[in-house]
């Protein structure tokens, strides 16, 4: 069971969350090798505006808006989530000159680091009640077979959302307060 838990939610988190860095180094390294380190500083635009698109699946799970199929705004959510923290992190490269747009990104890396932790807890905790049939208990209505523990896995991982929205929130005031005050100090010439 062990092997499972390994194999189903933490190497998919390790090879998402390490790709994530991977994929930034390569884009710097890209980036300075063909003299372009400048746009990297312009790619915290695009990187932002892929971050707030992917609240389409926020917005519908709460029916914000209207949406035939909530399980692709999620995939949309992943992917655009994931490309626009790319972009953030190729544009705060190795520079510590501005600690807000540190504490921006900090706050965006415990942010992806929470997504994916749900992502991927919800997937196996979801696999595992299937497998079961759906049903907490045994047939004898006992929850000798640990399906009574794969709900609370289940009901855990709902309240993980309610964990997941204020970091959300921390990165999203961050990153504002991060844009105002490029806009306040900019060399506006």
């Amino acid at each position: 069971m062990q092997a499972h838990l390994i194999r189903t939610v933490v190497l998919p988190f390790l090879i998402w969350f390490v790709g994530l860095a991977l994929a930034t180094l390569l884009s710097d390294r890209l980036l300075h090798q063909l003299d372009l380190v400048w746009v990297g500083r312009y790619l915290g635009i695009p990187g932002t505006l892929l971050i707030i698109g992917s609240f389409g699946y926020s917005l519908a799970k709460r029916r914000k808006i209207k949406t035939r199929s909530l399980p692709r705004l999620l995939s949309y959510h992943e992917v655009l989530a994931w490309l626009g923290s790319l972009m953030v992190l190729v544009h705060a490269g190795v520079h510590f000159n501005a600690i807000l747009g540190w504490l921006a990104v900090a706050a965006m890396l415990v942010n992806v680091a929470s997504g994916l932790t749900g992502k991927f807890l919800i997937k196996r905790a979801r696999e595992r009640m299937r497998q079961a049939g759906e049903s907490p208990a045994g047939p004898d209505g006992e929850a000798g077979s640990g399906h009574f523990w794969d709900s609370l896995t289940v009901d855990a991982v709902t309240q993980w959302r309610k964990v997941h929205f204020p970091i959300a929130f921390a990165f999203g005031f961050l990153a504002l307060a991060h844009i105002i005050s490029i806009f306040l100090f900019w060399g506006w010439r």
